[in-house]
């Protein structure tokens, strides 16, 4: 039995993150360690380390002579970003985004409002240079080169709002892009218009016009609702 090694650890987390998020093992069951090491054929030493992992996460308690319960779904830790991978990973896939799209629409145009107001130029420069790189991948097909421009971009906005509650949110937005693009939750190219409207945004933060870039912000959050009722159809 093979008893170390991150790969095996990653691997256990994975699959045991992801059916516990698909609902595989539902709220309240009982998960045994030494059933848990039997099957990935690893130690109850990496299984344990495991648990911890998703204790931290909320979703499951492990207690002696009991073994290892799944928590019910309102517990977890939801704005963890690999619980927010697993769950967009999974059936809840729509509810999810759906979910996550409307927590954004609520706090980015207020940032981007704020990062009007707070952003350094090397901010601004950079907000800049993300919108001038988001236009130049925007065709034919670059949807990786484009998601990296695209993340970094919202990462600039939250954190030059110089709110950190909001700055924190960089992974949780990180992750619901990434998992518009890797779970073909988009179009094959992103649409123009909210293209633009990136754009447009840098140009109000950099000019310092809070109204503006949070009413653009705004458009582009309805936007991507939008594309998600669209695409469910």
């Amino acid at each position: 039995m093979t008893t170390r090694g991150p790969g095996l650890h990653t691997h256990v987390l994975d699959t045991l993150g992801l059916e516990i998020a698909a609902g595989v093992h539902e709220p309240g069951q009982v998960l045994r360690t030494d059933e848990l090491a039997r099957r990935f054929d690893v130690s109850r030493t990496v299984v344990r380390e495991v648990v911890r992992v998703l204790e931290s996460m909320h979703l499951v308690e492990s207690r002696r002579r009991v073994g290892v319960t799944v928590r019910p779904t309102e517990t977890w830790n939801v704005y963890d970003p690999q619980v927010i991978r697993w769950r967009l990973a999974g059936s809840d896939r729509p509810r999810q985004l759906r979910s996550l799209t409307v927590l954004r629409s609520a706090v980015e145009p207020v940032a981007a409002g704020l990062a009007a107001r707070n952003a350094t130029p090397e901010q601004c420069a950079a907000l800049t240079e993300c919108a001038l790189g988001m236009v130049a991948t925007s065709r034919g097909q670059q949807l990786e080169g484009y998601l990296e421009h695209d993340i970094a971009f919202h990462r600039i906005v939250l954190n030059a709002s110089g709110n950190e509650m909001f700055a924190r949110l960089g992974d949780v937005v990180a992750e619901v892009l990434a998992g518009r693009t890797h779970h073909q939750v988009m179009f094959e190219d992103p649409d123009p218009a909210a293209v633009t409207l990136h754009v447009r945004v840098a140009e109000a933060v950099r000019e310092g016009d809070a109204a503006g870039a949070e009413r653009l912000t705004k458009e582009i959050a309805v936007g991507a609702l939008h594309e998600l009722v669209f695409l469910s159809h």
